[in-house]
Parts: structure tokens; sequence; C-alpha cells
């Protein structure tokens, strides 16, 4: 075996092949021991020795939209696949975030709070389990357990129940009489992992989520005038739909055109579900973190398809399904389909992975595996905004289960970039400056910190920037210094060696690295790891004849790629361009020439997507 010195070296130095310069990033202990243990390799993919544990959960619930009760039944066949033997388990009870006395970071109606998850009976392998042997702390539940032994299953079944919230809607709830969006709404597992355990991260309301990859079968009874969309495939549509809807319903999965498959005239005339006073709707889902519903009585529904996998011919349903008086809707199912194709075969240029998506009009912008909660926009880039990043999620974190706990960056960094990147492509005439007014604004001061600050531990304004804008620029940023197919590439690697199952920050690193064969650790130590900010200035410029020669300065600490703009009198422009391996070799100067044929007015360094602290040093004029 190695020194753990001698380790971290080939690890943190030497994980790409070719290097700008020789850079080690640190790296704390429990992330050290991944490289031990083998669970983890410092080319970035998983170790001979990786593991993670799963689960199979037989979810059965009753809601009440009158009274916003939700009882319900779970079973859970959890496998402990690490090499550990468990004393206890780890639940999460996401909907305590309402219960009385839980401290949490983001506001509740004092009408929501309630007594938060009631474990009615608990059983272990078919044995009642004395309540004293389980412990409820906010969203956290400790149950302890005959040890579970590597490679041993443990049986849960646990009956429950709880009042949803009717306000304050914090990612699900009612939102209005007769919609309702319906997430963490039963006793999961958390996770327990190669480099922490067990998660015992609370849930507080801002800090999102971090699930294992587990197979659902829920079973959602409602009133018979309810419609249900859900996380997973319908597998009793028959039993639910009349038989027109049904047949509306496959025509949408086989057809590019939009299907209008519930409209407001089917909502006058009814009979749109089978005429019972309640329906059981039963869904199914395999290799998801999560599964989360929604059903209305007087919603819409349009819907459309498309090839995600031209080597299968695998298609993704797209719907919107939404009130007919929020106008903006009716264009949401394009935006959604052209974001599903967008990420398909233009970036991250990966077939959608589930088959279907749909977004529910809602009053938050949030994702969940096959389904998204927005609220309806009237501004159509804000429209398109929102569609596509919260569907961009579907790749991470839900395909790369990343720990959105910890690491809010590993998801929401890539679905910010994403937005920028797709937005453009449904709709032309979007430039999105998303965030970087903040960052520059934000830079340096008390509250700035590291993207690699742990979420939890980040506070006002670096709990936006930190997680959204700064490390997408850091992708965009590689992304034109790599060039479009090289970054694809690399990106390639780290989404065939990850996905279904948990990386941690240094595995993308390294994977870029490798996927790459370029060691980029110069500048992942600047961007995600070291204070310090965005800076440039024009310090000098030479011209001889025409040909220029422009020096320019790194004031800052954070390298950004160099962007000149060079206007003439003419009213023409022209752009020139060097990607940030400029700064590579930890140089404070770099040079930049072009030959100008007509007489110059001014040059302007920067452009939208490049943070600068101080700008009065980016002017020259002759």
């Amino acid at each position: 075996m190695l020194n753990l010195k001698k380790l971290l070296a080939i690890t943190l130095l030497f994980a790409g092949g070719k290097s700008y310069c020789q850079v080690s990033l640190p790296i704390a202990v429990n992330l050290q021991n991944t490289y031990l243990k083998k669970t983890r390799t410092p080319g970035g993919a998983p170790g001979k020795n990786y593991w993670q544990n799963t689960a199979d959960y037989h979810i059965k619930v009753d809601f009440n939209p009158q009274t916003l009760n939700l009882t319900g039944t779970v079973s859970i066949d959890y496998t402990n696949n690490s090499p550990d033997t468990l004393n206890r388990i780890q639940f999460k009870l996401y909907p305590n975030l309402y219960k009385k006395g839980v401290i949490r970071d983001m506001p509740v109606s004092a009408k929501d709070l309630t007594d938060g998850v009631l474990i009615q009976s608990m059983s272990i392998n078919n044995q009642l389990q004395d309540s004293s042997k389980r412990k409820i702390d906010g969203t956290n539940m400790t149950v302890y357990v005959q040890p579970v032994l590597p490679k041993q299953k443990i049986h849960f079944d646990i009956t429950y129940a709880y009042t949803l919230n009717k306000t304050s809607h914090i990612r699900t709830g009612q939102i209005d009489s007769g919609a309702f969006f319906i997430a963490y709404f039963f006793p999961r597992i958390a996770v327990y992992d190669d480099i922490d355990g067990w998660n015992e991260y609370p849930y507080l309301g801002s800090q999102e989520f971090y699930n294992d990859f587990c197979h659902f079968n829920a079973e959602i009874t409602v009133p018979g005038n309810y419609q249900v969309w859900a996380t997973g495939n319908l597998k009793n549509i028959d039993e639910v739909y009349q038989p027109k809807y049904t047949k509306l319903i496959d025509q949408a999965g086989i057809n590019d055109k939009v299907t209008d498959i519930i409209t407001e005239a089917d909502l006058k005339t009814g009979n749109i579900t089978r005429n019972s006073s309640a329906n059981t709707w039963k869904f199914e889902a395999d290799s998801v973190t999560d599964l989360a519903f929604a059903l209305s009585n007087h919603y819409i529904w349009k819907a459309s398809s498309l090839v995600v996998d031209p080597k299968t011919h695998r298609r993704t349903r797209v719907d919107a399904v939404f009130n007919p008086i929020h106008k903006d809707y009716f264009e949401v199912v394009n935006y959604a389909r052209k974001t599903v194709e967008t990420m398909s075969y233009r970036f991250p240029k990966w077939p959608y992975p589930y088959p279907h998506e749909t977004v529910f009009d809602g009053l938050d912008q949030m994702e969940y595996p096959m389904m998204v909660n927005d609220n309806p926009l009237e501004n159509t880039a804000e429209a398109i905004e929102l569609t596509d990043h919260e569907i961009f999620h579907t790749m991470f974190p839900f395909y790369m289960g990343t720990n959105e706990t910890k690491y809010g960056w590993m998801d929401e960094g890539w679905a910010t970039i994403g937005e920028w990147l797709i937005s453009p492509v449904i709709d032309s005439k979007i430039i999105d400056t998303y965030g970087v007014g903040p960052t520059e604004n934000s830079a340096g001061i008390e509250q700035d910190a590291p993207i690699m600050t742990l979420t939890p531990q980040l506070t006002g304004v670096a709990k936006f920037t930190d997680s959204y804008p700064k490390p997408a620029l850091a992708y965009l940023y590689i992304k034109d210094m790599l060039g479009d197919e090289l970054f694809t590439k690399a990106l390639h690697y780290y989404i065939g060696q990850w996905h279904g199952k948990h990386p941690m920050p240094y595995d993308f690193f390294n994977c870029i690295n490798t996927g790459s064969g370029i060691n980029l650790n110069w500048f992942w130590k600047k961007w995600f790891f070291d204070d310090g900010v965005p800076d440039l200035a024009i310090s000098k410029v030479v011209n001889q004849q025409q040909k220029y020669t422009v020096t320019i300065t790194s004031i800052g600490t954070k390298p950004v790629p160099l962007n000149l703009t060079v206007y003439y009198h003419d009213g023409s422009k022209q752009l020139v361009h060097q990607s940030i391996s400029c700064w590579a070799k930890g140089n404070k100067t770099t040079t930049i020439g072009f030959n100008a044929t007509k007489p110059v007015k001014q040059m302007i360094l920067g452009t939208t997507y490049d943070p600068d602290v101080d700008k009065s040093n980016n002017i020259w004029k002759p």
C-alpha cells in the first residue's frame, strides 16, 4: 500500500495527462480515506471497492384534498452493501420541516405548523418495534436495530400520517383548492456512504437533498375526479382513465407533435377518469433517487414526445400540466420539449435518461425525478429559463447522485450553465446574464467564500453565488478552453463513470482531468478552493503601424478569459479572445495582438460572462 503522502501526490497532481502547471488540491481527511479504502480512484473513476446501499420501496398512500391528510404505509427492503455492520438505520422525515418547534431556516406560516410525521407503527423483519427504539430529531429519525451485517438485508413496515401544508409552499404543498404537488411524503432511509457514513444533515428548508438510487412502487389513492402525475410509469392506466384518454396518452408517447390530452372542454364535460368515488394510481420507477406526485381536478394536459436516443430510438414524453387561466403556460410544453431535445443532442449531448418529464403548474421552482414544480411566469424569457433550468437537473443531481446537502454547486452550477446554453436555442433573443452581477458585487466581501465551502456553512449572498453562477462560470470557462469536442468527451467520461452512483467533488475534478487528458488542477484550485476576486486591466497598448499588442494584467487572483472588444471609428467592431488557459502558468500578465485595418476608436475588456470587480481600468482610448 502506498503511504498517504505519496498517494495524494499521485491522486491530486497527476490525475490528468498533459499538465499546464503542477498544482495539488487540498483535500479533507475523510475524502482522502476513500483512496486508501479504494472506493474511489486517482483518475476519478469508482474504485474496485466502491459500494452503495439501495432499497426497494412499496408505498401506499391515501390523500384527502379536503382535509390535507395523507395516510400511508411503506414497506422497505434495505440492502447493506457496505463493509460495515449497521447497528442503527437513519431515516429522513422531510415533512417534519413543518413540525412545531423544529429548527428551520425558512419562514413557515403558523397555520401550517403540525405535529409532523406520526409514526403509528413500525415493524422490523416482521417484528413490531417498540417506539423507545427510535428517536426523532427534526427531520432525522434514528432507528436502533439488531446488527445488519455486510450484504444483509433488513425489512421495514411503517404506518404513518401527516398533514400537508396549505400555504408556506416550500417545494411541496397545496397549490389551490383542487391542485397539489406532494413531495418527500414518505419515511425514507438516508444515504450511508463511503465518505461520512450516515447523512445526518437535517433538512432546514434551504439546503436540498441526498438520496440513494432505489426501486419504487407507489399506489396513490385520491378522489375519483382527480388525476395524478408522478415519477415513473403509470402501470394501471386502463383502471384509472376512460379509454379516450388512454389512447391520447399513448399517441403522445409516439408522436412528435403536441397532443391535447386534457382540454378545457374535457374538464367541463367530465368523465375523464373512471367513475369511482376514489381511484388508486399505480406508478413504478427504478434506479431513481426519489418519487414525487401531483394531482388536480381542473388542470389541462399538453404532451409531446421525441426520440432521445437515435441508436435505440427510445422516446421521452414531455408533459405540461397546468391551470388554463395561466395563459403563459400554453407554450411551456414547447420549451420543455426543446430542452429535452437540446440536452440529448447538443448539451450535455447525452440521451435523456427517463421515460417522461412532467412540468406541473405549481408554486415553486423545484426539480424531482421526471417531475418539475414550476410557478407560472408571464415573461417569456423567464419562463424559458425556469423550464430549462429545472429540467436540466434531471442530469444533476438525479442521474448523477450528487450530495446536494454538502455540495449544492455540483447540481445547481450545471443547471445554471444548462440554462445559459439552452435558453438561446429555444429563443435566440435571450441573453442570460444570470448571476454575473452578484458575483462581481460580492467578490471579496466578508460573506464571499470558496465554492468548496460546504453548503450548510454558507451565509448571505454566498449561498447563491457559490451554488449557481460561480461554478457555472467555471464550467463555461473550461468548456471554452477545451473546446466543445474535448469538453464533451471529458464530461461524458464523468457521466459514464458516475451515473447511478454518488460522485464527490474530487471525482468530478479528476474525471475531467482524465477524460480530457489535461491536468486542470491549477484551475480547480483557483476557482473552487482559493479566495480572491476577478479583476483584469488593460495595462499597456503598443501600436506599430496598426499592429496592436495589448498587455493585460490580472490584478485579482481569480482568472477569467480574456475578451477584448475593439471598436472602430466606422462603427464596426471585432472581438479578440484568449481562453482562461492564458493564466495557467500563474503569470500575472499576458499579451494579445491583432492587426487593425482601420482607425481604432477604443478597446473594452470583458463580456457578459466575465466578472470584473473594477471595470474602470478596462477601457483604452488612443
